[in-house]
């Protein structure tokens, strides 16, 4: 493909078409091969913008390469980050690690095969009958991104998640299963196997499925670091499968190793092609030319729209159904990358990208009334595939991909003459290798884009604040019940004084939660006084 040279690059203005014409062909990147076309005519970009980007793109493609190369890129926790060798194992600077990564590939690949072919089967000697899914933040949102992308009507085993710790929503799925838990494969994706979500769940799958009479190690697969806890557990009681998830993958870039491949394998989708297409967009993202480079034209785009200060939301609108969780896939990947309150040189800069998004047409009728008129705090990217089923065909004259297609030029073209700024993805077909295609390059991006703004894409100090945070308010309950086991009725003063706490407002919730549930707790006065309530052990 030849490089894109636009030296007389008209201003974005969405009422001049001649200007946009000459934009659209300066702009537009095309992958004849992959057939995938990426569009940034759209956006703010000017001639100014790319002078001004060029030289930053060169440290970023450099520090990109080291990337590859197995440089430390989590300095907090002292790891490498490898999550394009997934895709491409030979790039692995541990020729040990490519190799491995390649058997994995090979083992989930003949996992899913034999449990699909009725080879592997529930210890009660029935074929396996669905999935549960056990994991939390990308090891819930990867695999779920595969199936509602990915699973043909009819192919595959069907899945149910535990991606959170709502007891309503264990109910709820666990109801749905019924007695066919005891056919159901569970898998449990932790990577250190001590993360309190995936644990949990687990521990409340087990304690059904063996009430039920059904027989854990004979249906449980670990997706974990080796020699976890997780690990460790699943060797001693001998489950079932165990399949790798490296110390040098991110949850959020795990897509393409096992906590993908996995669910990918289990719908019977085609896991070759979609690491291919991964890596053939891994091989393009690699060009050290920003207008040849479409993570580079993206990332661009991005910091264009946002003045390199996230000033502008990222609206994802795929107009195909099996996207529509796409923007909550995205949601984890670019938020938790790019949301950095420090730069790397220690600077206070408060960084982020905030992504939401549905589907096109659904939102004609939802939120681009105000995209089109309301607050200019967002741009969009369109995704459309040119792709249509056979059997939906004409009734009369109508073709309903005509209007679709229709509804996403309408909606372009009014955006754009809003003076609002949008960005389009197209692919040939939606399938497998075009999903992975789909993700590399947002990967490439966020990694491009941290660079252009100096931030670590691959640490998450705000995460694990969280984490540690939840830690001490379990702690603190904790102690409350014990202090509360004397029986001794007690106001919200007197506990947070017993407890040397500055505030009573913290345990105001924790007891909320425990009075209004059979924990053993009763409370005396009016929730809507906090400071006339007392607070005793039930009996």
């Amino acid at each position: 493909m030849p490089p894109l040279t636009p030296t007389t690059l008209p201003p974005l203005d969405g009422h001049d078409s001649s200007g946009l014409w000459q934009r659209f062909c300066s702009l537009l990147w095309h992958d004849p091969a992959e057939g995938f076309w990426l569009d940034v005519s759209r956006m703010a970009i000017t001639a100014e913008t790319i002078d001004t980007l060029t030289p930053r793109f060169e440290q970023a493609f450099a520090a990109m390469e080291a990337l590859e190369g197995g440089a430390i890129a989590n300095p907090d926790e002292g790891r490498q980050v490898g999550h394009y060798w997934l895709r491409t194992p030979s790039l692995a600077p541990d020729p040990t690690a490519g190799a491995h990564v390649s058997a994995e590939i090979d083992a989930i690949a003949a996992f899913g095969s034999a449990v699909l072919a009725g080879e592997r089967r529930a210890p009660n000697g029935e074929p396996f009958s669905g999935v549960l899914w056990i994991g939390i933040g990308g090891s819930g949102l990867g695999p779920l991104l595969m199936i509602r992308a990915l699973q043909q009507e009819g192919r595959g085993l069907p899945f149910h998640f535990f991606d959170n710790v709502d007891p309503q929503g264990m109910s709820r799925t666990l109801a749905a299963l019924g007695d066919r838990l005891r056919t159901t494969l569970v898998v449990v994706v932790s990577k250190s196997g001590g993360t309190p979500e995936p644990r949990i769940g687990m521990e409340q799958a087990r304690a059904r499925l063996e009430a039920l009479g059904g027989s854990w190690s004979g249906q449980a697969v670990a997706v974990t670091m080796a020699g976890s806890q997780l690990d460790q557990l699943a060797v001693r009681e001998n489950w079932l499968a165990r399949f790798d998830l490296p110390d040098w993958v991110g949850g959020r870039t795990s897509i393409t190793g096992a906590v993908g491949l996995l669910p990918g394998s289990l719908i019977g989708a085609d896991i070759h092609a979609f690491l291919a297409g991964a890596s053939a967009m891994d091989a393009a993202t690699r060009r050290p030319e920003l207008l040849a480079n479409p993570a580079a034209l993206m990332a661009s785009a991005w910091y264009a729209a946002g003045d390199g200060k996230g000033r502008r939301d990222l609206v994802v609108l795929p107009y195909r159904d099996r996207l529509e969780v796409f923007s909550r896939y995205l949601q984890q990947l670019v938020m938790e990358s790019l949301g950095k309150d420090l730069d790397r040189q220690g600077a206070t800069v408060h960084q982020g990208l905030a992504v939401y998004g549905n589907k096109g047409s659904t939102d004609q009728h939802a939120y681009v009334q105000q995209l089109r008129d309301g607050l200019d705090n967002f741009f969009v990217t369109f995704i459309e595939a040119l792709d249509d089923p056979a059997d939906i065909g004409p009734i009369g004259q109508e073709h309903p991909q005509d209007f679709l297609e229709g509804f996403l030029q309408g909606t372009r073209a009014a955006l754009t003459e809003g003076g609002r700024q949008n960005l389009s993805i197209t692919v040939r077909r939606f399938d497998e290798r075009s999903l992975g295609a789909l993700i590399a390059l947002f990967e490439r991006a966020v990694g491009l884009y941290a660079e252009l703004i100096d931030v670590n894409a691959y640490h998450q100090p705000g995460v694990e604040a969280g984490k540690k945070a939840a830690a001490v308010v379990l702690s603190l309950q904790g102690r409350l019940e014990a202090l509360l086991a004397d029986g001794q009725p007690r106001s919200l003063q007197e506990l947070a004084a017993a407890l040397e706490l500055a505030s009573p407002e913290p345990l105001f919730w924790t007891l909320r939660h425990l009075c209004h549930n059979p924990r053993g707790l009763v409370a005396e006065g009016s929730w809507g006084d906090p400071a006339s309530l007392r607070f005793r052990q039930a009996g």
